[in-house]
């Protein structure tokens, strides 16, 4: 189901050709009306559908958009581009990043406007009207785990930032992100892919109809073992079974997918094993750091004219091996530790849009209310050497439930000006359940956030943004309740179980012409804390109030029927509200980020695509005296089609360079070693690969 949120209810306004509840299917036909000419939606939907190009960024969304930083990719933005992890599709949003420092099958590690966002905390991701995120999770809250999708069966991303959608609640201060897979596939097709560092991938979809709807099924398989002197090893399944049909004469869909995925780890390495050639670039401190992981969905969506409903169900688990300190902790045995999780999570949503008129004006609706419970069967943290467990540092139960309630109105004013005005209510409670029982108890927390924009169309290319919106992220249950430190037995401080967010946005949009947008956003963030649950050492790791401002660019030009260019900018000052100066920079806080990317679609299907990623500099101590060093990639991509069958490879990390994903400066000991040393500790990106792929298309 196409999910429409506050962001794009103008959207039903723009395609006066097709029904509202049929606007996912029909996204192909708006993108070529805003290609190719406006009589083309006079014609209505095309039965040739499928040889329509669907360049997502190439819609125009004046008059439709509610703020400067929204916006949609499609299916062909995204098939274009050469990817070293599934994660990477993320990096369609402007400004955003995902990187990886502890192996294949870990969640990655995200950066938008100048926030680490971990594995998520800030950053919330919804397929096909699923949350993806967990809270009170063993490794972190927000935890955002998407190897779980096939990127082939992908045919939208759209994304919100900032806090002004009211339809957007847990976890999308930053940013949300709606994942939407296909229905239908035009030809059905397998894949081959052999690549260098022992990696090599299968992947197959196709979709057939009956007499009474039409199924999707598709699987992955990959196997890989990186460039790692502990190779990876990774052994990552994926399968996904999808039914859409009609239900008393309404649209509705079913799917189930299933991900498991087992591994071995390179974590962060010290730099100064490196210098001194203990360790080469890729090598590592414990061999046995890794884990294992699985995940089963099943959603259901159902519409009507003016109404979606959205039903889930996810089976959840995790093992988790990880030392980032070696030897700091415990000289003989090491600091390895296992985070387990085994969770059930159940729930559901439903929006409402109503099309009516208030004092003569064009007026839209939104209504909506969504649920979801976790039941934490498995929230547990132990010493451990070589994935054997020592000692139990926490083992815990978490129950935890919440519903939010939005609605949102938008007002025409005029053929130019329009507001919205939005409000959201979340309801929390859970009940923690510990193996230290002064560390049980249970609570419920209440926020409500105003969310507010308006948007005035200079004329019909350009159109100014104003926007103002709260937002929140929930805490790990288990940091609302603690009160015994688990590893010191000493007295600890419980924290709130929702930190607020507040977000301000000015900016425009430009449709130069039916090839040529481009949009700008300034913004400003603020968070009450950037405190999380840190499950490496089973207790709460407090930041300061924080405040960000910072200004993003994006342009999308289709320089000829062949040719597509792209490109994003970010740059953002991020400080500690209450720090004095020269002590007021916050960690990891990405300054600059930037992509291009260059597209040559040839008249026979042929295609070559470079892409370009600038990961720019930033603080890893508040007082900025030491910190990260710029990285910078070059991707390229190619395919060749020979009647059904097309041949291609990606060379990922063109230029071979030897930069980082990741870094931190924290202390550590290796073994041998007397006393703890501060150091930098660095995760390489990965050095140049081939990958060699062939496909079938049937």
């Amino acid at each position: 189901m196409f999910r429409l949120p506050v962001g794009l209810l103008s959207f039903g306004k723009m395609i006066n050709c097709v029904p509202v509840h049929r606007l996912k299917v029909n996204l192909i036909t708006l993108a070529s009306c805003a290609a190719l000419a406006d009589t083309a939606c006079a014609q209505g939907v095309a039965d040739d559908i499928e040889e329509v190009v669907v360049w997502g960024r190439a819609i125009d969304l004046v008059g439709a958009a509610v703020s400067a930083s929204e916006g949609m990719v499609g299916f062909d933005d995204l098939s274009t581009r050469p990817l070293l992890r599934v994660g990477e599709l993320v990096e369609v949003i402007p400004g955003m990043i995902a990187t990886q420092h502890s192996g294949g099958g870990k969640a990655n590690q995200y950066f938008l406007r100048g926030i680490n966002l971990d594995h998520g905390t800030d950053f919330s991701v919804h397929f096909d009207g699923m949350p993806v995120n967990f809270r009170s999770h063993a490794h972190g809250q927000g935890y955002l785990d998407l190897n779980f999708i096939i990127p082939e069966l992908v045919q939208t991303i759209e994304y919100h930032k900032g806090t002004y959608d009211a339809a957007a609640g847990d976890f999308s201060a930053a940013s949300a992100a709606y994942f939407q897979t296909y229905d239908r596939l035009d030809r059905g097709f397998t894949k081959l892919t052999w690549g260098s560092e022992n990696y090599w991938r299968a992947v197959g979809a196709n979709s057939w109809d009956t007499a009474k709807g039409t199924w999707l099924a598709g699987a992955d398989l990959q196997f890989s073992d990186g460039p790692w002197d502990n190779p990876e090893d990774v052994r990552r399944y994926n399968g996904l079974l999808k039914y859409s049909t009609k239900l008393a004469g309404l649209p509705a869909e079913f799917m189930a997918t299933y991900y498991a995925n087992d591994w071995n780890a390179t974590d962060q390495i010290p730099l100064r094993s490196v210098q001194n050639g203990d360790l080469g670039r890729f090598g590592f401190v414990d061999p046995s750091v890794g884990g294992k992981t699985r995940r089963f969905n099943l959603i259901g969506n159902l519409e009507t004219e003016a109404t979606r409903y959205n039903l889930f169900f996810t089976s959840y688990g995790l093992n988790l091996y990880s030392n980032p300190t070696y030897f700091l902790n415990d000289p003989v045995n090491g600091d390895q530790f296992e985070q387990e999780d085994r969770r059930s999570v159940f729930g559901g949503r439903v929006d409402h849009t109503r099309d009516t008129r208030w004092l003569g004006r064009p007026l839209t609706l939104l209504a909506g209310l969504d649920t979801r419970y976790d039941h934490v069967s498995k929230l547990n943290l132990f010493n451990s050497g070589e994935r054997t467990r020592l000692s139990a540092v926490r083992q815990d139960r978490v129950d935890e439930w919440s519903v939010g309630a939005y609605a949102a109105a938008e007002v025409s004013w005029s053929s130019r000006l329009r507001t919205t005005l939005g409000l959201r209510a979340d309801f929390y409670d859970w009940d923690v359940s510990a193996s230290r029982s002064e560390n049980s108890g249970g609570g419920t927390d209440v926020v409500l956030n105003p969310k507010f924009g308006v948007a005035y169309a200079i004329n019909d290319s350009w159109e100014l943004y104003a926007n103002y919106g709260g937002g929140f992220h929930s805490n790990d249950a288990r940091a609302a309740e603690l009160s015994v430190d688990p590893v010191t037995g000493n007295p600890a401080e419980s924290f709130d179980a929702i930190v607020d967010a507040v977000g301000y946005e000015g900016g425009f949009r430009a449709v130069l012409s039916d090839r040529l947008n481009f949009s700008t956003a300034v913004f400003y963030l603020e968070l009450d804390s950037e405190l999380i649950f840190s499950g490496d050492d089973g207790t709460t790791v407090p930041n300061e109030r924080t405040e960000r401002i910072g200004i993003e660019t994006a342009l999308f030009w289709q320089a000829t029927e062949r040719i597509t260019v792209d490109l994003s900018a970010a740059k953002t000052d991020a400080r500690f509200s209450d720090a004095p100066a020269g002590a007021d920079s916050v960690p990891d806080a990405q300054e600059t980020i930037a992509s291009a990317g260059a597209t040559l679609v040839l008249e026979n299907g042929t295609t070559t695509s470079l892409r370009v990623r600038y990961f720019g500099e930033a603080p890893l101590v508040e007082d900025e005296s030491v910190s990260k060093s710029s990285t910078t990639l070059v991707n390229l991509g190619f395919t060749y089609p020979i009647g059904n069958f097309v041949l291609g490879f990606d060379v990922l990390n063109l230029l071979d360079a030897e930069e980082n994903d990741i870094e931190f400066f924290y202390e550590s000991r290796l073994r041998g070693e007397v006393s703890p040393v501060e150091d930098r500790h660095f995760h390489p990106v990965e050095s140049r690969e081939l990958r060699l792929n062939v496909g079938y298309e049937f």
